[in-house]
């Protein structure tokens, strides 16, 4: 049996990732996302995947420096043509990277999240 250098880099994982998502990080899967969406009442579209791979691929770059602000930035250029942000926020009101880290299978960066934020205790 011939092994591939990602067979060998990767044993184990026997070529079980999704081609449409290169940078998706171990373990994660459309079919996973499809549950946190509907958790999320979320509905999935090309849009929101193009968000996914977005993400996936800027930590699979950054992966050891990942920076909330940078990110947001990144992001609001990939989709300036849609409307940036503004766009991101309308796909994911939970925030383009805190709900969509969740999504996308990713650790969002600290300072992306902030439980305190509305708290009345």
């Amino acid at each position: 049996m011939t092994e591939t250098m990602e067979d060998i880099l990767h044993p184990g994982e026997g070529g079980a990732s999704d081609p449409e998502f290169p940078h998706a990080p171990d373990g994660w899967s459309r079919e996973s996302a499809m549950g946190l969406l509907g958790e999320e009442s979320l509905t999935a579209s090309d849009d929101l995947w193009d968000t996914v791979r977005a993400l996936q691929e800027y930590f699979a770059k950054n992966e050891d420096h990942i920076n909330v602000r940078e990110l947001h930035d990144a992001l609001d250029e990939k989709f300036h043509h849609k409307g940036g942000i503004k766009f991101l926020y309308k796909l994911l009101p939970g925030g383009p990277v805190a709900q969509g880290c969740k999504i996308s299978g990713l650790e969002p960066p600290p300072g992306s999240i902030d439980t305190s934020f509305g708290s009345v205790q």
